[in-house]
């Protein structure tokens, strides 16, 4: 399908939701040591909001692609516009209520609908135009993504970081006052999360007036396949395996960031918070210069080379001290920018029919977001050093290298 006027609409308004749910999920590493403060939490119990929000995509992916197959692109977008608003305003309860486990159904709730999303967008914004480049724009849409994770940390921050008790002053209250006092904290988080939910509600309504293109018109006559058969592609087997590593290893990265800085280079979580924004701009940048850069390299080379490298800034993030582990880590952030679209890309290359059921796969194997992390944290609490957690995403680049190196093939 080649580029037309009529794509460019669809396409810009497609981009925006890449958009929205990066800044959802960038709001995640402000969450985490807020919360992990508010209920006075281990590293691994704080990061259970990373387990609420991607254990979601494991199941809800295969609702999404079945919703879209049965309906359409255009409904799928408007439900998981509405269940992401609806997640957000039950942040409002939550903190009422000043409930950790509260918060964590909302979080799941938002990441249902976020499944839905990009179940949705990103084989939307593949199939918008010329099949040779869909590699290339599926980066540039995702670029935004980029954007909101420069955004996202500085605005959350000083919204929901800043407002909080400091060790002296909690020093000096009663153990009652004092957990009283952190579970007040909590409330922080009650506005920006309704505006959010305000601003979704106006997008479905956008969506729900415009003209979308059915994008299935084209596989309509196509044989149907099943889930297993699907998998008879080795590409695409390789390209849930990587996503499943890709995921989780950002998740280390971007969630754990504050965590991790305020450790590893003794600053204060308002300044992580801004050192993960330059992450975020340096993911932003990596995003628009890999986009560029597949011009002249073919997409799995470059992801191949990208890996290597932050597999080598995963060992100075172990090993390193000082400033050198965030610059460290702010060159990861900007070596995984390409990962997340370039697997998605490349693992339903030359599928047909099976395209729809690919992405859900691809999407379901985003739950390493939910594990790995988790094993993060485990390590990082038994080790007593949170920067021996890094041997989980030093390990997951290396498999996300091998697909780019090997598992990307496309075999007759």
């Amino acid at each position: 399908m080649q580029k037309t006027k009529s794509d460019l609409i669809p396409f810009v308004l497609i981009t925006c939701l890449f958009f929205l749910w990066g800044f959802a999920h960038n709001l995640d590493p402000i969450l985490i040591p807020h919360l992990k403060k508010s209920f006075t939490l281990t590293t691994t119990q704080s990061t259970l909001v990373d387990s609420s929000v991607f254990v979601a995509y494991f199941f809800m992916a295969l609702p999404a692609g079945y919703i879209m197959k049965r309906w359409g692109y255009k409904t799928g977008i408007i439900t998981g516009l509405l269940l992401f608003a609806f997640g957000s305003f039950l942040f409002v309860p939550a903190a009422n209520h000043q409930s950790y486990n509260y918060f964590l159904i909302a979080l799941f709730i938002i990441a249902c609908g976020l499944t839905i999303l990009e179940t949705a967008a990103n084989p939307y914004a593949s199939s918008l135009g010329d099949p040779a480049s869909s590699t290339q724009r599926l980066n540039l849409a995702q670029s935004f993504n980029g954007l909101a994770a420069a955004l996202a940390p500085a605005i959350g921050a000083r919204i929901i970081l800043t407002k909080g008790y400091t060790s002296a002053e909690l020093s000096t209250m009663t153990a009652a006052a004092q957990k009283a006092a952190l579970a007040a904290e909590a409330y922080t988080v009650k506005t920006p999360y309704t505006i959010l939910g305000i601003v979704l509600i106006i997008v479905a309504f956008m969506f729900y007036r415009i003209h979308l293109p059915d994008i299935r018109e084209k596989k309509e006559n196509e044989n149907k396949q099943s889930l297993f058969s699907t998998f008879r592609h080795s590409h695409l087997t390789w390209a849930v395996i990587a996503q499943f590593f890709y995921v989780g290893a950002q998740v280390c990265v971007l969630s754990l960031f504050i965590l991790y800085a305020t450790q590893s280079a003794q600053i204060t979580e308002i300044q992580a918070a801004d050192y993960l924004s330059i992450g975020g701009f340096a993911f932003l940048v990596g995003r628009f210069l890999g986009t560029a850069l597949m011009k002249y390299f073919k997409p799995q080379n470059l992801l191949t080379t990208y890996a290597i490298i932050c597999v080598l800034l995963c060992a100075v993030a172990i090993f390193g001290k000082g400033m050198m582990t965030i610059y460290a880590l702010i060159g990861i952030c900007f070596f995984m920018s390409i990962m997340f679209p370039t697997i998605f890309s490349l693992g339903i290359k030359q599928l047909g029919a099976d395209t729809e059921m690919a992405s859900s796969l691809i999407i379901m194997s985003i739950v390493g977001g939910a594990i790995l992390p988790r094993v993060f944290g485990l390590i990082s609490d038994a080790a007593g050093n949170i920067q021996m957690g890094y041997i989980v995403p030093l390990i997951s680049f290396a498999v996300v290298g091998y697909f780019g190196w090997k598992g990307s093939t496309v075999k007759e």
